[in-house]
């Protein structure tokens, strides 16, 4: 039988998976200084992700997901082609817009990043208890769904990959 948690629980929970987020965001940071291509920033990495997902998209879908404004990405597409992580090529519908795909060294660069990730979340997995880890698992699968199901519901988010197990970067 599920447990019902009352409103001010769900609260005090919101509080708590955002302080796991911030513990999250400081172990990925790492991941981040310690790339091959060289240190990426927060936003670069979203881009990155974004691109991933929407792969081919233009520059406005991939402001429309990072919900920044046009000059913004593109400064920041200019960044990520200098270090060769993405590639523009004119669009075959239209000659006023680009696509953006990863290249070759930017998808390798997102695999080290994920990897690096499941490693860090693994060390700290590592330190629960057996019965705290399936509870954990559980509460995860849950939340996902819900999130997912969240994200799905906002125009311009970046959705998970649920068949893939990824999701977009919160940072």
């Amino acid at each position: 039988m599920p447990h019902i948690v009352p409103p001010h629980r769900r609260e005090q929970v919101a509080h708590d998976a955002s302080a796991v987020s911030e513990l999250l965001e400081v172990l990925w940071g790492r991941g981040q200084e310690a790339a091959p291509t060289g240190p990426l920033s927060p936003s670069q990495v979203r881009a990155l992700f974004a691109i991933e997902q929407y792969e081919g998209a233009n520059l406005r879908t991939l402001g429309d997901a990072l919900g920044s404004l046009p000059s913004s990405v593109s400064r920041l597409c200019d960044r990520l082609e200098a270090v060769g992580l993405v590639d523009r090529q004119p669009s075959p519908v239209s000659r006023r817009e680009v696509e953006l795909r990863l290249t070759r060294r930017g998808h390798a660069a997102l695999a080290e990043f994920r990897d690096f990730r499941a490693r860090e979340v693994k060390a700290v997995l590592g330190r629960m208890a057996p019965a705290e880890l399936a509870a954990l698992a559980e509460g995860l699968t849950a939340f996902r769904r819900a999130a997912a199901a969240a994200v799905a519901g906002v125009p311009g988010a970046v959705p998970t990959t649920a068949e893939s197990g990824r999701a977009a970067d919160s940072a």
